[in-house]
């Protein structure tokens, strides 16, 4: 039996390197439609937990995972040896960047390397971690040739961009279109024809690097316009306009404009991350992507206007920073989700203690915060307001008492708009 007609049959063994908020969604999907599934990681307690049949992903849900797990059509392992046993074989590994802006392919060339040392014939490899475009050509089909082994004569080889957003309750692995690239038009088939088994709507285009570029330009997007709005709200403070009534307004016009808001600054593992990939990349090729760049650093400069405004504030108290008790509503990079990945809480968290500050935070999603040498526990919200002298809104949690906040604390400082339709004095919005 071939490599398509397993597939079709369910009979293909798929294996998913990488468990985090990409790989698990994505193995718990292919178990569900009758796939077996192998997940791989190094992390002992995910493995634990998935072969225990917990989930720790919040979009996963535990009982999809113990159902999966208990009809033996899913497991999980240290073990890469087990990857010549698959059929196909999904690369869902991070690629963060390094200080200097340059894209860190170190857990993905951990990955190949793995897969490389057990590849045989007939396997299909789709690498999924955001990257930049050439990767998959450049850094994936040597590496995995090393052995002798050819790509699109005895191997097949495609790059799919994940497009998880973690905390949609619209949109998830199964409903996300997947953009599909392969290295030849076999391989792009047989990743379509894979997807399309759990994926509603697959979208093949004509090569890897064209994949990898969606992905880029699909975040890059996002990052400029919100760079944009993010100076359109400095600009409106200096103005003493507020930007927020601005959007709304602009937002009525049914075409040519679509709504971005401004915030304390980027978060998450993509949006900070690949406009960096991209324009590194660009760069090799003598090109200059100035809308990036400029984006990038208004961006990067929204946690320190955040500082400002909670002294702006504070001087209304006749106090300073230094000295004052500031507590945080929301240390995840967005709201009702757990992760911390580039959260901007953590800079405001950062340049508050070195003025000086008292910290404190509540995030019911996130019991413990380590960064650098701040070491906080998150403290009930209803516990949280005796001697505070400002609180500060960094993340729109549902689950917080916005009117309990108002009432509780001297000073409010919003960055993301969450009070809106509430007017007081007190109230510092960004």
């Amino acid at each position: 039996m071939n490599l398509k007609e397993k597939i079709r049959d369910r009979k293909a063994r798929v294996g998913v390197i990488g468990l985090g908020y990409v790989g698990l969604p994505l193995a718990v999907e292919f178990a569900k439609k009758g796939f077996d599934v192998t997940g791989f990681d190094v992390d002992v307690s995910k493995i634990d937990a998935i072969n225990a049949g917990r989930s720790y992903i919040p979009d996963v849900k535990t009982e999809e995972v113990k159902a999966s797990v208990d009809a033996e059509r899913l497991r999980a392992t240290t073990d890469m040896s087990l990857l010549k046993e698959m059929d196909a074989i999904d690369i869902c590994v991070p690629t963060p960047l390094r200080k200097t802006k340059d894209p860190d392919l170190s857990y993905v060339i951990q990955a190949v390397d793995a897969v490389k040392a057990c590849l045989r014939r007939g396997q299909l490899v789709i690498l999924e971690s955001t990257t930049y475009p050439g990767t998959t050509d450049e850094v994936v089909q040597p590496a995995l040739e090393e052995n002798g082994l050819k790509a699109g004569v005895d191997f097949y080889l495609a790059f799919s961009p994940e497009r998880v957003d973690p905390g949609n309750p619209a949109f998830g692995t199964r409903t996300i279109p997947k953009v599909v690239g392969g290295f030849d038009r076999q391989s792009t088939e047989l990743a379509s024809d894979l997807y399309g088994a759990i994926i509603d709507t697959v979208v093949p285009v004509s090569s890897t690097k064209v994949a990898e570029m969606v992905k880029l330009l699909e975040n890059t997007f996002r990052a400029v316009n919100i760079g944009l709005v993010n100076e359109i709200a400095l600009m409106a403070h200096r103005m003493n306009i507020d930007v927020w009534e601005v959007i709304d307004a602009a937002s009525t016009k049914p075409f040519g404009f679509m709504p971005f808001y401004p915030g304390p600054g980027l978060g998450g593992h993509c949006i900070p991350i690949d406009p960096f990939y991209l324009s590194w990349k660009a760069r090799q090729s003598g090109f200059e992507c100035r809308f990036i760049e400029l984006a990038g650093q208004v961006n990067a400069s929204m946690p320190s206007y955040v500082v400002e405004r909670i002294g702006e504030a504070l001087n209304t108290l006749k106090k300073a920073v230094n000295g004052s008790r500031i507590h945080l509503f929301g240390v995840a990079y967005k709201k009702d989700v757990s992760d911390m990945r580039e959260s901007p809480a953590l800079d405001v968290l950062d340049l508050l203690s070195r003025l000086g500050a008292t910290l404190s935070y509540t995030d019911p999603f996130i019991p413990q915060l380590q960064h650098g040498d701040i070491n906080l526990c998150s403290v009930p919200e209803d516990k949280a307001a005796p001697g505070i002298d400002c609180a500060v809104i960094c993340t729109n949690h549902r689950v917080f008492d916005y009117g309990g906040i108002v009432k509780s604390y001297p000073l409010v400082v919003d960055t993301r708009n969450a009070l809106k339709g509430i007017e007081a004095a007190h109230v510092f919005r960004l």
